[in-house]
């Protein structure tokens, strides 16, 4: 199969490997980003350049997207010199976190123009990203599926979720929701348990070994918070924007979301505290301050 010409808007922490893997694999790739550092780094290294997203869908067969708020999707999708403006490629591929409302927007902008969305958000992180095993939500037609799949299946695992545009932005803020409220109770819990005199590297062992388990226990708590690096790669600050929008959906069909709410408070809170580009795992300190001691491992123990 002839390989598409690719562009990429939006080359941050997940778009950066993106594009690197997608180069690795012989396609090639034009880059947009209002970061001219980040585009001339990828530039060095095989990338083209767009200056706008209007000259991207010039230049390309198929324009993938990894922007940061919904806000900036619609910007770049639809905006002055957006890619609906552009005239080349006919599939939008839309890697963000934009919430189903938005992305449906987005869609039905883009169609307007003759312009196919896939709503494809993703989960697993930088290290997803770089590793090419991101979880990818695909909504969109059966045909364009296909059309796509080869170029997804370079950066992770694609499983077509429905056929409208929106319904992959509704798993991927479920699964954020769940996700989040994971590492806030495990987070509260190791809490619990240092102020009680538990060694919290034996705690995390036995919750491992029983029932209460969780990627946050198994992965985040470990790695991020025992450490004391606090370097999971993921912001307080769009963790919020991405519960925000799971509650905006949940309030929007009538579904009552008790915990989900007390997580979002947590993360207010945390924000508040730690300003928005604070990392995610950080998410435990108000509450380490509230009872008054330190979660560390043996090894930050020293």
């Amino acid at each position: 199969m002839t390989k598409l010409k690719l562009g990429f808007a939006g080359v941050g922490r997940m778009g950066t490997p993106m594009v690197r893997r997608l180069i690795a694999a012989g396609h090639t790739v034009t880059v947009y980003d209002t970061n001219t550092v980040a585009v001339s780094e990828l530039a060095g290294e095989g990338a083209g350049r767009a200056e706008t997203p209007a000259e991207l869908m010039g230049q390309t067969d198929v324009v993938l997207l990894s922007l940061p708020t919904p806000e900036i999707v619609h910007a770049v999708a639809l905006g002055p010199d957006g890619l609906a403006s552009g005239k080349g490629a006919k599939i939008v591929i839309d890697l963000s976190t934009t919430g189903p409302r938005t992305e449906r927007q987005v869609a039905e902008g883009l169609k307007a123009a003759g312009i196919t969305t896939v709503d494809c958000p993703v989960s697993g992180g930088v290290g997803g990203a770089e590793k090419g095993t991101l979880a990818m939500m695909v909504a969109c037609e059966v045909s364009v599926m296909e059309t796509v799949r080869p170029i997804l299946e370079v950066l992770g695992k694609p499983i077509h979720v429905g056929a409208e545009p929106g319904m992959g932005q509704i798993i991927k803020v479920i699964n954020n929701l769940m996700s989040v409220t994971a590492l806030s109770i495990a987070s509260e819990a190791l809490v619990l348990g240092t102020k009680a005199g538990i060694d919290p590297d034996v705690l995390i062992e036995v919750i491992n070994s029983g029932s209460g388990s969780s990627n946050a226990t198994m992965t985040k708590i470990p790695k991020f918070v025992l450490t004391r690096s606090f370097d999971f790669g993921f912001s307080i600050g769009l963790s919020a924007k991405d519960i925000r929008l799971r509650l905006e959906e949940s309030d929007a069909l009538g579904v009552p979301m008790i915990v989900g709410g007390a997580v979002r408070q947590l993360l207010t809170v945390a924000k508040g505290d730690l300003g928005a580009d604070a990392d995610l795992t950080e998410i435990i300190k108000p509450i380490e301050d509230w009872a008054g001691v330190t979660v560390a491992g043996g090894k930050a123990r020293g």
